[in-house]
């Protein structure tokens, strides 16, 4: 069998971003269950904030295009996603937003949200670790993209204290619950190969 191809990425491109640093942690945890691992960066792929007049006058820009071809060729994702206010970044919603707005021919909508499984996870200085955030996100992949998300999602709280030097998790049962996490992703991802 196939390894399932998994993207990673934070949604935040802040340097020195706390959630970019569980995107390396679940990027190496991937590999390790057998993934075949993309990570990327949303720097990458800049974007306007979302305007049905852009979109009608210029059409999606093409970092959004791209990056719906990425996910195309994949199976799974695993976003490591920052609370901002109880809620997820302005940069996740309006990447996801423009995604949305591609449809392909003999595709059902929303192609890079459908037949593939995503992963969640957050860190945050609080100890809830981006719960809150997680939340809101997985609502809006789920009711508003249709996507197919984990029920387990990583919260990683006292984010100054959570990552060793070598850019693990420090504490042994929440790195354990990551792996786990990851197992399922690629278990799930599997199944789509």
């Amino acid at each position: 069998m196939a390894a399932p191809k998994i993207v990673v990425f934070a949604g935040s491109v802040r340097t020195g971003s706390i959630n970019e640093k569980l995107a390396v942690a679940a990027a190496q945890s991937l590999a390790a269950a057998g993934a075949e691992v993309t990570h990327i960066s949303l720097r990458d792929f800049p974007l306007p904030l979302y305007d049905a007049d852009l979109q009608a006058r210029d059409g999606v820009p093409a970092p959004a295009r791209r990056l719906v071809d990425l996910f195309l060729e994949q199976q799974g994702a695993f976003v490591a996603s920052p609370e901002y206010n109880a809620s997820f970044t302005p940069l996740l919603k309006n990447t996801f937003d423009w995604m949305s707005r591609i449809n392909i021919e003999g595709r059902p909508p929303l192609p890079a949200f459908k037949q593939r499984v995503f992963a969640l996870g957050a860190v945050s200085n609080g100890a809830m670790g981006g719960y809150r955030g997680l939340t809101q996100l997985r609502a809006m992949m789920e009711l508003g993209l249709g996507a197919l998300v984990l029920p387990d999602m990583v919260a990683v709280g006292n984010a100054s204290e959570a990552f060793s030097d070598d850019g693990g998790l420090k504490a042994p049962r929440t790195a354990a619950f990551l792996d786990e996490v990851v197992r399922k992703l690629v278990d799930h991802a599997a199944r789509l190969a």
